[in-house]
């Protein structure tokens, strides 16, 4: 069988995270938010999902580059090995300096930065968006002359060391703190702090930011988070609220020269009330939030599910038809708002039920492609229509554990 085995990084990161909830419940330290905790989850299911349909792509651009345009013909060996990673650290260093440096990189970045807690869960707040930045400037090294396997594979190895360097339960490590990028170091890096602010750039080797003037020590106990906290369990918000702040931020700057410094200049230049306005208009704050347990076993079971069909959605990608494919991302994308739609408690959230449904009974009806399938799914979709007002009644009761007004 032609399975895809990359998708074993599914277990074995939730088993990792769950160690680390372990040892740091142990410890008697809180170092775990619900809400937090299933926000990073989500981005990151999100994330692992779209590689599915991007991976190929960004190889047949490395692909392309090497075959027309490498300045060197480099072959696999232990000394080029080394120096793939020391040149993939490097262009990570700048990538990630100007991803906070440079506000439209800093969209696709800032998402990464949400979390007001620090674990493992953390670094699954990665994006789509920062895997497309992140091709643009690992494009180099195909030119320089490394084959596209050997760039792929380092890349693979590169991505696994940070998760491990998200986390406050491991203290300092001695003289490893001189070579590479440690827990302590990263720590350093998601804090709001105003001396830890765009310090610790490092992937793996610390050795840049010290070269460059970007290291700073851990010294006082670090605050976790954007400097104005975002303040929202919103999937879709979470992930495009600084975008609209740039585009607000830019339409209202005065002349091409303004609007191209909120662009391409520093973060600092987009409006600071502008997501006080934005606010107003797409994320409608919920102000009578109230967590129950109903609330929080839904979307756990919603969550545990949705990671179940990821892992066999990457593990049996060669088997998957394109429908079903489209199908199972729509599922899983919908699921993910839903989830951040609930602990919001928006009202919309039952209207999203639909949506899945309609998915699902597509995917079925492809699976079976019987007429009968066909009016099932039509009889149940006009029954709920028709009993809406009650069914919406039972489901806020079940979802929240109580009826929504």
């Amino acid at each position: 069988m032609h399975l895809n085995y990359l998708a074993l990084a599914v277990p074995l990161f939730l088993t990792f995270m769950g160690l680390e909830y372990l040892v740091a419940h142990k410890k008697g330290k809180k170092y775990f938010k619900f809400n937090d905790s299933v926000a990073n989850i989500s981005v990151g299911i999100a994330e692992r999902l779209l590689d599915v349909f991007t991976v190929g792509l960004f190889y047949f651009v490395y692909d392309y580059l090497y075959r027309h345009y490498a300045l060197f013909d480099i072959k696999a060996g232990v000394l080029l090995w080394v120096a793939l990673l020391i040149c993939t650290d490097f262009i990570w260093y700048w990538y990630h300096r100007l991803a906070h440096e440079v506000t439209v990189l800093w969209c696709a970045h800032v998402v990464h930065h949400q979390s007001e807690e620090f674990n493992y869960t953390v670094s699954a707040r990665i994006t789509v968006f920062q895997a497309f930045i992140r091709t643009g400037f690992w494009a180099v090294l195909p030119v320089i002359g490394f084959p596209p396997a050997m760039i792929t594979s380092m890349l693979l190895v590169h991505g696994l060391y940070p998760f491990f360097i998200h986390t406050r339960t491991i203290g300092n490590l001695g003289i490893l703190e001189y070579i590479l990028v440690t827990p302590s170091h990263h720590r350093v890096h998601h804090a709001s702090n105003p001396k830890y602010l765009d310090k610790n750039y490092g992937d793996v080797f610390i050795i840049w930011d010290k070269l460059f003037g970007t290291f700073q020590k851990e010294e006082e106990e670090p605050v976790y988070g954007l400097t104005k906290p975002l303040q929202s369990n919103s999937f879709l918000w979470q992930h495009f609220h600084f975008i609209l702040e740039m585009l607000y931020s830019a339409r209202a700057a005065k002349g091409w020269r303004s609007k191209l410094k909120v662009v391409f200049g520093k973060p600092d230049n987009v409006d600071p009330e502008a997501r006080a306005v934005l606010e107003e208009t797409f994320l409608l704050r919920n102000s009578s939030i109230t967590e129950t347990p109903k609330l929080n076993n839904y979307v756990v079971w919603q969550i545990a599910t949705t990671l179940t069909l990821l892992f066999l959605f990457i593990l049996l990608e060669h088997y998957t038809p394109v429908f079903i494919e489209i199908c199972i991302t729509l599922l899983i994308l919908l699921t993910l708002i839903n989830c951040g739609a609930i602990l919001e408690q928006k009202r919309w959230v039952f209207y999203l039920e639909y949506a899945r449904y309609a998915v699902l009974s597509f995917a079925v009806y492809y699976c079976w492609p019987h007429t009968e399938v066909l009016c099932l799914a039509a009889l149940i979709l006009t029954t709920a229509v028709y009993f809406q007002s009650r069914l919406r009644e039972r489901y806020y009761r079940l979802v929240y554990g109580y009826t929504r007004t």
